[in-house]
C-alpha cells in the first residue's frame, strides 16, 4: 500500500530527479540534506528540481556521507513512496566508490580491484586497458606512475572511481607557522570550520588525505584554510589564482598571518617571475603562449621546485592546459578551493579525478546563521525595454538580443534610486559589458575598473574602497573572482554572463564578508522583462536557491524601491 505524507516536500522520481515543493515548513531542512548529494537543475517559483548523479553520490561519499544516509533522507522527506530501484541504484553508485584502489609498490603503482569480476571488467575497458602495463595477479595490475592521473580520469568515466592511496612526495621542507596576531596587529586564529576543513584535507598526513576540494562561501576565509593546510604540511607551495589582484591578496595574507617573510613568497605573473619557496602564479600566465602552435612555456613552473603542495584557487575555473599538466602531478598534494563546484564546461568529473573529490562543503546558510558571513537579501528588479530598443531587440539574433536587453538604458535610473536608497553604504556596480559599465559609471560620476585599467590604478581604487575613501565603485567582470572588498554591503548587477551560476556565486560573494552592526548585505539584479535576459536570469537564480536564499522579484517601474 502506497504512502502519502502531505507535509513532506520531496517527490522522488524514477529517473533520479527529485521535485521539491518550496512552500512547506519542512523545505529548509530537506534542502539542506538534499544539497549534500544532489545537484539543483531548475528553480522556478514553487517547485525546484534536483538530479542525483553518480558524481554527486561519489562526492558525497568522499565527504563522509553514507549511502544509508542518502536513502534515509529521501524516505524521511518524500511525499510519496521512493521508487525502489532509485534506492537500489543509489546504493550501487555509492558502493562503486573505493572498490578500486591505487597503491604504491616500489617505483611503480598497483591498481587493485575488490574482486576478480571487477578486475576482468576493468582490464577490458577500452580506455583503461592501455594504461595497465602488466597483470600481477587475478585482481592486481601494474601501472606506470606517470599514468596515475589519466587512469583516475578513465576509471571515473568508466563508472568506478578509484581511491588513490599511493601517497605523495613530501616536497621541499618549509617551516610555516600561523601567527596568533597578524602583522597588522589584529588577533588571529582559525575558526572552528576552517580548522576542521584543513584537518580533513590533511588527514594527519595519511594517504587518504592530501588531495581534494574544499567548498566554502565567498567571505568565509578560503585563503585562511589554504594557509592552515600549508602550516600542517610544512612544505613548499605553489598557489594558482585567477588574476594579479588575487595573487597580491594571497601574498599579503601569507605575510600578514604566517611566519613567512617577503623573501619566502614570490609572484609569478606578467610583471614578476619570482620562484620562491611559496610562489603565487596566475592561470593566465600558466596558459600563455605566443601562438596556437607554440608550447605553454610557463607550465614548466610546476617542475621548477619540488613543490609539496599545489593550491588551485577558484578551482571551478581551472583551464584545460592546467588540467592536462595536473594529470602528471598526482604525486604532489593538491588542494582545490571554491565557492561552487559547478563548471560551465561540465568538467566536474575531471576536478574529481585530478584535483580530488569534495572533502568539505559548508552550506552558506550555516555560516550566515553563525554570523561568519553577512545575511543577504537577493532582489531581481525587472524593467521594460524602452521604445527605442524594442525594434533593435526584435531584429537581433539570440546572442545580440541578450546584449540589447542587458544594456537597457532604463537601468541607469534604477541604479540612481538604489544609490540613494543605500546612500550610507559601500556599493559595487557590476556589469559584463565594458561599454555599458563605463557609460553607467560616467553618468553617475563614479570610478570604474575594467580589463584595460592598469594594475596600479586597480590597486589604488581597491585600496580607496576598502579604506572608505570611496563609497561607490563600478567594476566589469574582472572583479568577479578573488577580490577582497570586505566592506562592500550592496552589489548592483546590471548585466551578467548569460546563465552562469558560478558568476552569480562570485558576485554575491563580493558582499558577504561579515560586517559590523546589522551584518546585512543586499544583492540586486536588474533585468529586462520579457526578454532572453530574463530567461538567463532564471538559470542564474539556481545558485541562489541552491544556497537557500529567497529571491524577491520587483517591478522596477511600478513598485517603490525600498530596503527589504
Amino acid at each position: 500500500m502506497s504512502v502519502f505524507r502531505p507535509e513532506n516536500p520531496l517527490i522522488v522520481q524514477s529517473d533520479h530527479t527529485v521535485l521539491v515543493e518550496v512552500d512547506g515548513p519542512r523545505y529548509p531542512a530537506a534542502r539542506d540534506e538534499l544539497c549534500r548529494f544532489a545537484e539543483l537543475i531548475k528553480s522556478p517559483e514553487h517547485i525546484h528540481t534536483y538530479r542525483i548523479t553518480p558524481l554527486s553520490i561519489w562526492n558525497a561519499c568522499a565527504a563522509g556521507v553514507q549511502a544509508a544516509e542518502i536513502v534515509a533522507t529521501l524516505y524521511e522527506y518524500s511525499k510519496y513512496d521512493v521508487p525502489a530501484h532509485v534506492a537500489v541504484e543509489i546504493r550501487d553508485y555509492a558502493s562503486r566508490y573505493g572498490r578500486l584502489r591505487i597503491e604504491r609498490a616500489d617505483e611503480h603503482l598497483v591498481l587493485i580491484a575488490e574482486d576478480r569480476p571487477l578486475a576482468e571488467e576493468i582490464c577490458r575497458h577500452k580506455n583503461v586497458a592501455p594504461l595497465l602495463v602488466e597483470r600481477l595477479s587475478a585482481i592486481e595490475f601494474r601501472v606506470e606512475a606517470m599514468s596515475r592521473g589519466k587512469l583516475k580520469q578513465a576509471l571515473v568515466k568508466a563508472g568506478y572511481p578509484a581511491e588513490d592511496l599511493a601517497g605523495y612526495r613530501d616536497g621541499e621542507n618549509l617551516k610555516i607557522e600561523l601567527r596568533g596576531r597578524s602583522l597588522a596587529g589584529q588577533s588571529f586564529g582559525l575558526r572552528a570550520y576552517q580548522r576542521e576543513a584543513a584537518e580533513i584535507f590533511h588527514a594527519s598526513g595519511a594517504a587518504r588525505g592530501g588531495s581534494g576540494v574544499i567548498v566554502l562561501p565567498c567571505g568565509a576565509g578560503k585563503t585562511v584554510v589554504g594557509l592552515a593546510c600549508m602550516s600542517l604540511l610544512q612544505t613548499s607551495t605553489l598557489i594558482l589564482t585567477t588574476n594579479v589582484t588575487a595573487t597580491r591578496q594571497w601574498v599579503s595574507e601569507i605575510i600578514d598571518k604566517t611566519t613567512l617573510t617577503e623573501g619566502d613568497v614570490g609572484e609569478y605573473n606578467g610583471e614578476h617571475k619570482d620562484v620562491l619557496p611559496v610562489t603565487v602564479a596566475t592561470y593566465n600566465i600558466m596558459t600563455w603562449r605566443q601562438s596556437k602552435e607554440s608550447d605553454f612555456k610557463h607550465l614548466r613552473l610546476f617542475d621548477q621546485r619540488d613543490w609539496g603542495l599545489i593550491i588551485y584557487d577558484e578551482v571551478h575555473l581551472l583551464p584545460a592546459p592546467v588540467f592536462q599538466v595536473t594529470a602528471g602531478l598526482q604525486a604532489r598534494r593538491r588542494l582545490g578551493l571554491t565557492a561552487t563546484l559547478v563548471r560551465e564546461d561540465g568538467r566536474e568529473d575531471d576536478v574529481f579525478a585530478l584535483i580530488g573529490p569534495k572533502k568539505v562543503d559548508v552550506p552558506w546558510k550555516v555560516l550566515e546563521h553563525q554570523g561568519w558571513i553577512a545575511t543577504a537579501t537577493c532582489t531581481e528588479i525587472r524593467l521594460p525595454l524602452p521604445p527605442e530598443l524594442r525594434m533593435p531587440y526584435a531584429l537581433a539574433d539570440k546572442r545580440n538580443k541578450f546584449r540589447v536587453a542587458s544594456e537597457n538604458t532604463l537601468k541607469v535610473k534604477v541604479v540612481r534610486q538604489l544609490l540613494e536608497l543605500h546612500r550610507d553604504e559601500p556599493i559595487l556596480i557590476i556589469g559584463m559589458y565594458v561599454d555599458q559599465i563605463a557609460s553607467v559609471a560616467g553618468d553617475l560620476d563614479v570610478p570604474v575598473i575594467t580589463g584595460t585599467t592598469s594594475q596600479k590604478k586597480r590597486d589604488q581604487l581597491y585600496a580607496d574602497f576598502k579604506a572608505g575613501r570611496l563609497r561607490v565603485l563600478a567594476v566589469s567582470k574582472v572583479a568577479n573572482f578573488a577580490v577582497d572588498l570586505p566592506d562592500a554591503s550592496v552589489a548592483i548587477q546590471i548585466s551578467g554572463t548569460f546563465g552562469s551560476r558560478q558568476e552569480e556565486a562570485q558576485r554575491l560573494g563580493r558582499i558577504l564578508r561579515p560586517k559590523a552592526g546589522r551584518n546585512q548585505a543586499h544583492f540586486y539584479s536588474l533585468v529586462s522583462r520579457d526578454t532572453v535576459e530574463q530567461e538567463f536570469a532564471l538559470k542564474r537564480q539556481l545558485f541562489l536557491c541552491e544556497q537557500g536564499y529567497a529571491y524577491e522579484i520587483r517591478d522596477g517601474v511600478r513598485s517603490e524601491l525600498q530596503v527589504g
